[in-house]
């Protein structure tokens, strides 16, 4: 059974956390830490303009010696990021996932943002699917002892 990004979004939700691209790294990282989330959506009204991530922060303001306080999450952000559209599969997204080492993908559906897929979405997608599987051959091979 393949299941989809919709599927997930779904059963977890599809809050999402956005900040404008004129905030400071600072204010970003202050919600992502609130919100115990690894990335933010960057957006003007109901536009996505990019995203920011953990890892933006640690390659671009750690190591560069910026100060959170003085840069904005314009300046850092990963602008036109790859989206994923809620009629995917997991296994695609896992594909897109691996091969650009991205850990969050914005889903988008008709222009809108429809919310955030993570890799640990994508990695419970997958485990919730195997025991799936084993749970139904489990079952046909008990009832096959059955008989």
């Amino acid at each position: 059974m393949t299941v989809s990004v919709r599927q997930v979004l779904e059963s977890k939700g599809n809050k999402t956390f956005c900040v404008a691209p004129g905030v400071t790294v600072f204010e970003a990282l202050s919600v992502m830490a609130e919100h115990n989330i690894g990335s933010v959506l960057v957006t003007e009204g109901d536009r996505l303009l990019g995203i920011f991530t953990e890892r933006d922060y640690a390659r671009k303001v750690v190591l560069k010696g910026l100060r959170s306080a003085d840069v904005s999450v314009r300046e850092l952000m990963t602008g036109t990021p790859t989206i994923v559209s809620p009629d995917q599969s997991i296994d695609e997204v896992m594909n897109i996932m691996t091969e650009k080492r991205f850990r969050h993908l914005p889903v988008l559906e008709d222009g809108r943002i429809a919310g955030i897929i993570t890799i640990g979405d994508v990695v419970k997608s997958i485990i919730d699917q195997q025991r799936q599987t084993i749970q139904h051959l489990s079952n046909y091979i008990a009832g096959e002892i059955a008989t």
